[in-house]
């Protein structure tokens, strides 16, 4: 069941792996897909120790890694943390401040100061740097999950051998990161976690696909199981780019108590919200996502001033197991995963039924003729 996609990239099956997780990464490559790593949550330290620990348990399968493309100006160059702390106005630092008292998060130890958080990237370096990382290990594919990348950097992943992908939430986006140079273009629906669009992915990979072709295409966006997988693959795609699928895996770093709530929710309780980051993401609903409803919540604020508000509270919250609070970016495929089960097993199964799916199609178009 190779497609184009897996061809290039010299994968057995056209499924890959977003995660944060470098144990979901190089299970799912292991076991016949395309794991990538998504560095946005690592300091280019961290980012470094976990591709090392990558490359020695892959066996030499492929696998690559998400990256948010660096501004084009240097406005970003030299941005004070602290500076931007003080941008954030009281009202809602206060708004904030009342939430962890509603809940009882303990406060910071005294004299402790916030630090970055992971997720909250404010200067143009950390993302050149995460780039540089990458590019020092066998890296198959090189994602960018915000914007374009630089000719320079489409170039020098080129030279060592590896893919140029661009994830896109629109036709739009999808040519602007394939006159940039990308080789695969990645079609996210609404239907996605984390930071998405507006427009389903039932309704996206056809105009992607029809946009830059011959480019491939891969969709994603609510795909967790076999016939999702078949359908996308319908449309025109090369294959399905998962996340929400990977979280409740046996091998995945998600909080125990976390994947409970995953395993319990439907797809209608995920949220698209800006009030994690100042950008839309969907995430589980939790009773954090309430409080930003409600009538006495101040507006969001852009990024990345709305997670350096709000993501040190989170950080405790997580700490303090305070459970109302402690969430996680999901995609509506969340009513579909219903057990925990190994990344191998999820692939496995995928495949079986995505061969089951195509000959059952098969089966009634020819009873139909």
């Amino acid at each position: 069941m190779a497609t184009t996609f897996c061809k290039l990239l010299g994968t057995e099956y056209p499924i890959v792996a977003f995660s944060h997780c470098r144990d979901v990464v190089a299970a799912v490559s292991r076991a016949g897909g395309l794991g990538v790593l998504g560095a946005a949550k690592f300091t280019p330290d961290e980012l470094e120790t976990a591709l090392t620990w990558i490359d020695n348990n892959l066996q030499g399968r492929p696998y690559g890694v998400d990256v948010l493309a660096p501004p084009a100006d240097g406005e970003a160059d030299n941005i004070d943390l602290e500076k931007l702390r003080q941008r954030i106005p009281a009202a809602h630092q206060d708004f904030v401040d009342q939430i962890a008292s509603k809940y009882h998060v303990p406060p910071l130890s005294e004299g402790a100061v916030p630090t970055e958080f992971a997720g909250v990237i404010i200067n143009r370096r950390d993302l050149e740097a995460h780039i540089e990382v990458a590019l020092r290990h066998p890296i198959r594919l090189l994602v960018s999950g915000l914007g374009p990348f630089s000719t320079e950097v489409v170039e020098r992943t080129h030279a060592m051998g590896a893919l140029v992908g661009g994830m896109c939430g629109s036709p739009i986006h999808a040519k602007r990161h394939v006159d940039s140079g990308a080789d695969v273009v990645i079609a996210q629906g609404t239907e996605a976690g984390g930071h998405t669009g507006e427009i389903s992915t039932l309704v996206l990979v056809p105009q992607v696909v029809d946009a830059v072709a011959p480019i491939p295409v891969l969709a994603a966006g609510g795909i967790a199981t076999g016939r999702q997988l078949a359908a996308v693959l319908a449309l025109g795609a090369q294959g399905a780019w998962m996340g929400s699928a990977w979280l409740a895996s046996e091998e995945s770093d998600v909080d125990p108590q976390v994947i409970d709530k995953l395993l319990a929710a439907e797809s209608n309780q995920t949220i698209r919200t800006r009030c994690m980051t100042g950008k839309t993401v969907r995430m589980l609903r939790t009773s954090f996502e309430n409080e930003w409803e409600s009538p006495d919540a101040p507006g969001t604020l852009a990024a990345p001033l709305q997670g350096l508000l709000v993501l040190p509270l989170l950080k405790r919250a997580f700490k303090n197991r305070i459970l109302p609070l402690m969430g996680q970016a999901v995609g509506q495929a969340v009513g579909l995963i219903r057990q925990r089960r190994t990344s191998r097993a999820i692939v496995d199964e995928m495949m079986v039924e995505l061969v089951d799916t195509i000959e059952r199609v098969r089966e009634e178009l020819e009873l139909t003729q």
